[in-house]
């Protein structure tokens, strides 16, 4: 090893706060030499720019790591997602120069698919609807919105990795009559049909989504498609706010088109008052559908492990930009 004060002089910045402690980070990176240093940015790309210029591994969340940015490092060697998506950072530009881009993709499994759940059955349960009646001292046992029972109705899921796949799992004992995946890759499990997307909107009565936001899966549910749905369909987007065209997801949900919407993501985050919030048909949340304790400290751990992989000179396990 180098001496000390050379080891010590590496530099990993993380540019979001918002977890309650760094102990794992500091722990972890003080073993290779290097210190860790906290720069919130709050999604502000000038205060991003400024953050980066001398790290040598650089830790994000939400905050934009554009061009910009990755043209202002002077010597950093990674760019390491706290999470699974990566659409705040250009990869492009990174791997340009030389610069890996790395993700968390295997933790929160368990989490995410419990939320897709929770919300499908929080929808057509109309959970909301009932509390708000509740709280607001009206008693009813008549029928405020229609109801569908699961069984024997079609799943339709869109992607088929990790958090699909214990979603089914997690859906199995709620009868569907039909299991439908949008996915040209993936292994199926017997059972399931592949079938295109048109096809999955057409058929199913819960759509959860769980692809990767890109440029070939942008508002993959657009105005088309919602309009392909049917009466008792119901929207479960726990992946990413950009896969949907929020405006005809809207349109659908305000005209009844679609039995209802549950969302733990925004095209836009933090989304303000958003239209969407004056449905009845919709349950919302903060794109919390990761979390858990145990869920919060496996992924800072595993993207500190990254980072120190990386000060040893070793590759990322997860490292999305090969070149």
């Amino acid at each position: 090893m180098s001496d000390t004060g050379t080891e010590l002089a590496r530099l990993v910045v993380a540019l979001d706060d918002g977890y309650a402690a760094y102990d794992q980070e500091q722990a972890l990176l003080a073993e290779v030499g290097a210190r860790f240093e906290l720069r919130p940015c709050r999604r502000n790309e000038g205060k991003a720019l400024e953050a980066v210029r001398d790290a040598d591994v650089v830790l994000v969340r939400e905050s934009p790591v554009s061009r910009a940015a990755i043209e202002a490092m002077t010597h950093c060697k990674a760019i390491i997602r706290y999470g699974i998506g990566v659409d705040n950072i250009d990869q492009a530009a990174a791997s340009e120069r030389r610069i890996m881009v790395a993700n968390v993709p295997d933790y929160g499994t368990d989490e995410v698919s419990s939320h897709a759940v929770a919300l499908a059955l929080a929808v057509s349960r109309r959970l909301w609807l009932h509390d708000r009646e509740v709280r607001a001292g009206r008693w009813s046992t008549g029928v405020l919105q229609p109801m569908f029972r699961l069984r024997g109705r079609t799943l339709g899921l869109v992607g088929f990795g990790r958090i699909a796949r214990m979603t089914l799992e997690k859906f199995a004992g709620f009868g569907f009559g039909r299991v439908l995946v949008h996915d040209p890759r993936a292994d199926l499990p017997e059972g399931v049909e592949r079938v295109d997307m048109d096809t999955l909107c057409a058929a199913s009565d819960v759509i959860s989504l769980h692809a990767p936001l890109n440029d070939h899966t942008r508002h993959m549910l657009d105005a088309r498609r919602v309009a392909l749905m049917k009466p008792t369909a119901i929207v479960i987007n726990t992946a990413r706010g950009g896969l949907v065209d929020t405006d005809a997801l809207y349109e659908a949900l305000a005209a009844r088109r679609i039995l209802g919407a549950g969302l733990d993501v925004f095209e836009q985050e933090p989304p303000g008052i958003h239209k969407l919030f004056s449905l009845d048909n919709v349950v919302v949340t903060n794109h919390m559908g990761w979390y858990s304790e145990e869920a919060m400290r496996d992924l800072q751990r595993k993207t500190a492990e990254e980072a120190a992989r990386v000060l040893r000179g070793e590759t990322p396990l997860n490292w999305l930009n090969r070149w």
